[in-house]
């Protein structure tokens, strides 16, 4: 069964496009945009946001899971703050890469994408992240363990499971030095239920 998207990532993009301008682009990652970013930048660095915080708490439907039996991905959410990765691309290649950004992660337009202020050592940048609302049909709110073990044991999506995703999803934030304990505990939640090492 096909997904259909919630609303038009066109009209999206353009007013992303339009409010980069001719800039270079920043790209803030929270997950799987720093293990499998798919496209080269110029530089990136080690950021932290503020009133945005990571949650394995959005469904999948076609990436980490089916229709039928949804996965789950991490997604920025409001309340707190997130460490992770900005990546800048150069603005002469600015428009195609995100345009390829935008077939990979509004597909389905479930994001809300929005231009974060982001901290860093060498100072202030403005980034693009893709954010899920709260009020998204796709936002699941806090899952209980018994639940989240179920969707760990049996979700599985084009690009592979959702406990893979977790796990490399931690693997990653841990060489980065980026602590996430919330994701931590479900990784040893898992490894508790001898899903994985």
């Amino acid at each position: 069964m096909a997904v259909t998207p919630l609303r038009d990532p066109e009209p999206l993009l353009a007013r992303t496009m339009a409010a980069r301008g001719h800039r270079d682009l920043w790209v803030f990652g929270y997950a799987s945009l720093i293990w499998r970013p798919e496209f080269d930048a110029a530089e990136q660095r080690l950021a932290r946001v503020h009133g945005q915080h990571r949650a394995l708490q959005m469904r999948s439907r076609i990436n980490r899971g089916t229709p039928e039996r949804p996965g789950l991905v991490c997604a920025l959410v409001p309340g707190g703050s997130c460490s992770g990765m900005v990546y800048r691309i150069e603005a002469a290649r600015a428009d195609a890469e995100l345009r390829r950004l935008w077939d990979r992660e509004m597909f389905t337009g479930v994001y809300d994408p929005k231009w974060l202020q982001c901290q860093t050592s060498q100072g202030p940048v403005t980034a693009l992240a893709f954010t899920l609302s709260r009020t998204s049909p796709n936002f699941t709110g806090d899952i209980d363990d018994d639940t989240l073990l179920g969707i760990l044991r049996h979700a599985r999506g084009r690009f592979g499971s959702t406990l893979d995703y977790l796990v490399e999803t931690a693997a990653c934030l841990r060489r980065c030095g980026i602590r996430d304990a919330a994701i931590e505990r479900q990784v040893a939640l898992a490894r508790r239920a001898g899903l994985t090492a």
